[in-house]
């Protein structure tokens, strides 16, 4: 006789979807970091980056709405960059194991190349089983992939959308005249709402791996409609078109740690300064404020990340132990 899959409770769906908020969010420093580390903008891994860093700010908002559909505002407290912990994915649990194919592989930030890309394909990595739904697990680690974890996602707001769901709680929408075929917020209650959520989840997914079995085309409705490249394309395929060309653009280098007082050093004092306050914005507008500096902050933030690299700075996001 087996085992019953554990209930979800209301408690662990909130966790998971902070969890989501995370590692979604966790990408855009990541990511942008590698694209402003090219050194000719027009450059195609320059611009296919690009396009994903656009479409992970779309995912942070979208997670943020459906965490706040199931009552909780999300934080966005400062990510990590150390070794080769990509934070909530547990890569080992998945078959084929990813990380055989897609090595050497850094969490650090730092500029485009081989490690860098291997960890993009890695966070992007389609899931390849998709004959079952996955049971609640304790921690988003015990997921091996991005799909995996939102499939289980899926299940934990069916189970509790009749009672917990409230649309119109604290919804953005951000990006409605990039993406006009997709409605990127939660209006209604309990099921209709859990339709609605079920949409926003599938335009991160379709968006980010590809989805079912790997390498799809992204569905209409969940393509950039204003100032996309190649739009139909899931992330994972613009990082392998990357890593498969086997030529990586020339790029800036930096140190970590320059020596304080030098121009790199106070780069990274401003782009540290510039991302606090950023992350203090999305806290306040997932939490029912205003929109605030958010547009003027996020073109802030590239424009410090570029001085970062052309003052010999690796780029850094947040204090010592933050």
């Amino acid at each position: 006789m087996g085992c019953t899959p554990p209930k979800w409770t209301i408690h662990d769906l909130r966790q998971h979807l902070q969890y989501a908020v995370d590692l979604e969010f966790w990408t855009i420093p990541f990511y942008m970091s590698a694209m402003y580390s090219i050194k000719d903008p027009t450059d195609d891994a320059y611009r296919l980056i690009q396009s994903v860093v656009y479409e992970e700010m779309l995912h942070a908002e979208l997670a943020s709405n459906v965490a706040n559909a199931f009552g909780h505002s999300p934080k966005f407290p400062a990510p990590a960059y150390e070794g080769t912990e990509i934070p909530h994915l547990n890569f080992n649990l998945d078959s084929p194991n990813p990380t055989e194919v897609y090595t050497p592989y850094s969490a650090e930030i730092g500029p485009l190349d081989e490690k860098r890309i291997n960890s993009m394909c890695l966070i992007e990595y389609p899931e390849w089983d998709t004959g079952h739904q996955p049971d609640l697990q304790p921690k988003m680690s015990d997921y091996g992939s991005i799909g995996e974890f939102y499939d289980a996602v899926r299940v934990g707001a069916a189970e509790l959308a009749e009672e917990q769901l409230r649309g119109g709680r604290n919804q953005v929408d951000l990006f409605r005249n990039f993406y006009r075929e997709l409605a990127q917020t939660v209006t209604d209650d309990g099921r209709a709402g859990l339709a609605q959520a079920l949409t926003i989840i599938a335009a991160i997914t379709e968006q980010g791996e590809g989805q079912t079995e790997g390498d799809v085309d992204i569905q209409p409705e969940f393509r950039n409609t204003a100032d996309g490249y190649h739009s139909d394309w899931p992330h994972f395929r613009k990082f392998t078109a990357i890593r498969d060309s086997r030529r990586f653009p020339a790029t800036y280098d930096g140190v970590a740690d320059p020596k304080p007082g030098s121009p790199g050093h106070a780069a990274q004092r401003t782009l540290i300064r510039n991302f606090t306050a950023f992350r203090k914005t999305l806290e306040a507008l997932f939490s029912g404020g205003d929109l605030g500096a958010f547009g003027a902050q996020m073109a802030t933030l590239g424009a410090n990340v570029l001085t970062c690299w052309q003052q010999g700075a690796i780029p850094k996001f947040s204090q010592e132990g933050e």
